[in-house]
């Protein structure tokens, strides 16, 4: 006897071993694959920032192309007339960040003093060229429209005197392209640091077209070193250009941008959730991260994005936890059955018998379910479609006419609001049962969710038919409704109706004419019955 009961306590360990490592290895299957899908879906979300990116850049571009023609074609321009051009371009959302347009033109030394004068002359009295030491050439800030605010201040500043700013003209007038600076913080922006350096949430950068002088050929770069006037520019602050960059699933992800390859604290440029960083400390081993270079204008930035809690739930499918507890439950329910079948037949028997009873029954609950609503007993929404489909059919075959309607209470919701759930269900059960008594018993009427239901007439000879069929329902729920508990009610009813085929060839097309005309009527005062129209 004791051998027997070991050999069964051996079978009963043996199945539950193996149960548990099969759920172990599905489990751990679904955790690489949901791991792989967050990583492909990262991956996309920086494949999309950066294209956003590069398209902005461009239309940034585009814009100080426009600006550089103008210099180009028309030689000297006023500066009324450069300032009615910038403002005649209406740059609105998709140009978010731009902090204007200038003009910055060559001065060589010999000519500072005259330069000044003149600027002075044409009104700006206490304008001079603002450079730290002496320069054989400076690049003044001409103009930079719209001339209001931070602009003012950078009227006169010598672009030339910064090796960064230096470095982006340089490209521009030697490639002849559109060149970006590196990371900086304008002359507006300066609150004293010594370094210079703006912080993630002030960092701007600048982008150069250059300006040659009017009819010279300009082949190569000896060429534009000689011939160059100036450069139109426009200054950017990156945290309001990236406001307006953002894709489906950004509220889950933190977007860094960094100037250059290195991403240190003094390279960053912007980060979309600093807050959510400090918070964690800056370490979160279950954040993923991806990486992309993008080169703008000659210059390189590193585009970094990293999930954020929650960004597997917003945009994963990771099945591991359900499969992991259901797993975990079969193999105890598994381990359950061969011990009820090693221990007696008879018992293994009679559950087996409970289990295929409950089995059937719950198959038959499953088929009412799939077809018939829970509440109202009412036909569901697939049960509807097929019912549809087949009037359709049937229509078509006999060349008759069918009605469709779409019907929604008007005041169901503060019935729920004010006396719960139970009370609007009960609700819900006389509508249904108050409907079915306006139709005849070849006609159907469906509960589609909430409070919305469908009614078919699957033959009718004319509009009128429908109409006086919809009135009816309409009427009759307009009547007080007696609840149990007391309490009675009033609600009123919207219906859209269309016919088959004036409305509508297919089921799609009438439900979607049906929804509109249901929508129409409660547009209309709610409380009345709308034939679709066709626009």
């Amino acid at each position: 006897m004791g051998l027997r009961r070991l050999r069964q306590y051996r079978m009963v360990l043996l199945v539950l071993c193996v149960s548990l490592a099969v759920s172990f290895l599905a489990w751990r299957h679904e955790k690489d694959n949901a791991q792989l899908d967050l990583h492909a879906a990262l991956d996309f979300n920086v494949r999309e920032v950066s294209s956003r990116i590069e398209q902005r850049m461009a239309a940034y571009e585009q814009v100080l192309h426009g600006a550089q023609g103008l210099y180009s074609v028309s030689g000297e321009i006023r500066r009324e007339d450069f300032a009615a051009y910038v403002n005649a371009l209406q740059l609105g959302p998709d140009y978010a960040g731009m902090q204007g347009i200038g003009m910055a033109t060559v001065v060589p030394a010999s000519q500072k003093d005259s330069h000044v004068l003149q600027m002075r002359q044409a009104g700006f009295a206490g304008y001079d060229i603002r450079a730290e030491g002496l320069h054989a050439m400076y690049v003044p800030v001409l103009q930079l429209e719209p001339f209001v605010g931070r602009n003012l201040v950078s009227l006169g500043l010598d672009l030339d005197s910064d090796p960064r700013q230096r470095t982006a003209m340089d490209r521009a007038r030697d490639s002849g392209n559109a060149a970006i600076s590196s990371k900086l913080v304008l002359a507006a922006e300066k609150t004293g640091a010594a370094d210079g350096n703006a912080d993630a949430d002030t960092a701007e950068f600048l982008m150069y077209l250059p300006v040659y002088k009017a009819g010279t050929q300009n082949n190569t770069p000896a060429a534009r070193l000689t011939n160059i006037r100036g450069w139109v520019f426009a200054p950017f602050r990156v945290r309001d250009m990236m406001a307006s960059l953002y894709g489906e699933n950004q509220a889950a992800t933190d977007v860094r941008i960094f100037d250059g390859v290195e991403t240190t604290a003094a390279t960053l440029m912007y980060d979309s959730a600093p807050r959510s960083r400090l918070k964690h400390g800056g370490q979160d081993p279950e954040r993923i991260v991806s990486t992309e270079y993008i080169t703008n204008g000659g210059h390189a930035w590193t585009l970094v994005v990293s999930t954020l809690p929650g960004y597997g739930e917003r945009v994963g499918k990771d099945k591991s936890r359900l499969i992991a507890v259901t797993g975990a439950v079969l193999s105890l329910l598994l381990t359950l059955l061969t011990w009820q079948l090693v221990t007696g037949r008879e018992r293994a028997l009679a559950l087996a018998r409970d289990m295929t009873s409950e089995l059937r029954a719950s198959e038959a609950r499953f088929r009412y379910l799939a077809q018939y609503d829970e509440l109202t007993g009412l036909p569901n929404r697939a049960m509807f479609k097929d019912r549809l489909q087949h009037a359709i059919l049937q229509a078509k075959r006999d060349k008759t006419h069918l009605a469709l309607m779409y019907l929604d209470l008007d005041n169901f919701k503060p019935v729920n609001d004010s006396l719960g759930h139970h009370v609007g269900d009960l609700l819900l059960r006389e509508v249904a049962q108050r409907m079915q008594t306006c139709m005849r018993e070849s006609d159907t009427v469906a509960r589609i969710g909430g409070d919305e239901f469908v009614v078919l007439l699957p033959v009718v000879e004319h509009e009128e038919d429908a109409l006086l069929v919809a009135e009816k329902i309409r009427h009759t729920l307009n009547q007080p409704f007696e609840i149990a508990g007391g309490h009675v009610l009033e609600v009123s009813s919207s219906t859209g109706i269309v016919l088959y085929p004036q409305h509508g060839v297919d089921e799609v097309e009438l439900s979607r004419n049906a929804d509109n005309a249901m929508y129409k009527a409660k547009e209309l005062g709610r409380n009345m019955v709308k034939m679709y129209q066709r626009c």
